[in-house]
């Protein structure tokens, strides 16, 4: 099947199953991007995230990162929930300094809103953390909300608190270091990729 030919319920095969009503994405067939990659750049642009965008790039799947999906000229902030809102599927790859960054925080409340409200799949990636220490909000996410906490309020906290709660509670992958060099993104491919 031609990439152009497939539908949202046919387009992805979840957990390496044969594709069924059961674990396709049914909504709207008109995605501007296959995949959307939430990630915190200094943690994981250069190593894990980009053989990532490129194993899904060679998979025939288009990725929005931000580097390259952004328009130039355009306030970031308008862009980035567009993107996710415009995408089937949303991978979050969490990392140690995920949390430090209020545009990844803000990018995975969105990306739940739209797991809740749109049925958007969203595949969690947990480089080099304990998927518990995000669903707790343990060691850095943990400190990262208590410095976040001053700048933008309690309310918001419990805001990016639940989200973290909730990706930390979604069947994931998890990956070692060995993984981020480039190793071991066949399997997450595989998985959000195409069905044939």
């Amino acid at each position: 099947m031609k990439r152009e030919d497939r539908t949202p319920e046919t387009a992805y095969n979840v957990g390496g199953e044969s594709s069924s009503a059961s674990n396709t994405l049914h909504s709207s067939p008109k995605w501007k991007y296959d995949v959307f990659l939430s990630f915190a750049g200094k943690d994981t642009r250069l190593n894990f995230t980009d053989h990532l965008y490129d194993a899904l790039r060679r998979g025939g799947i288009n990725a929005f990162r931000d580097n390259e999906g952004i328009e130039r000229g355009q306030f970031i902030s308008d862009q980035l929930p567009q993107a996710i809102k415009g995408s089937l599927c949303a991978v979050v790859v969490l990392s140690e300094n995920y949390a430090d960054s209020k545009w990844c925080l803000e990018e995975l409340q969105t990306i739940l809103d739209c797991r809740t409200n749109l049925g958007q799949k969203v595949f969690p990636i947990f480089c080099d953390v304990d998927p518990s220490d995000v669903r707790h909000q343990r060691q850095n996410f943990g400190e990262a909300l208590a410095k976040h906490e001053n700048e933008f309020g309690r309310n918001k906290i419990q805001n990016w608190r639940k989200a973290l709660s909730e990706i930390g509670s979604i069947a994931g992958w998890t990956t070692s270091e060995s993984m981020e060099r480039g190793i071991g993104t066949r399997g997450q491919v595989a998985t959000i990729g195409p069905s044939t």
